[in-house]
């Protein structure tokens, strides 16, 4: 059986040597991101992106500092609100 048969989901733990100063790197910019070290090394290592930053401006209607559209998404409407809003008792 493989090693990873009572979990399924069980991930490998890589041990690596590194100078001192080299370490202290490493941590100092993945705590700089705010994201642990192994998600640091993950994204240089497999070129993942990070979370699209949440964007603020202007209502138009009120002034108010609100959040932006993700660019990604469709605008945010009364008609979609109202839609998601009717799956609700």
């Amino acid at each position: 059986m493989p090693s990873t048969w009572y979990y399924g989901n069980t991930v490998i733990t890589l041990t690596f040597k590194l100078p001192d100063a080299d370490a202290r790197r490493l941590r100092e910019k993945a705590r700089l991101k705010r994201i642990t070290l192994s998600e640091f090394l993950r994204r240089q290592l497999l070129g993942g992106e990070p979370p699209t930053p949440i964007r603020r401006r202007q209502c138009q209607h009120t002034g108010a500092e609100i959040f932006g559209p993700a660019p990604h998404l469709p605008p945010l409407t009364t008609e979609s609100v109202r839609e998601v809003l009717s799956e609700f008792p």
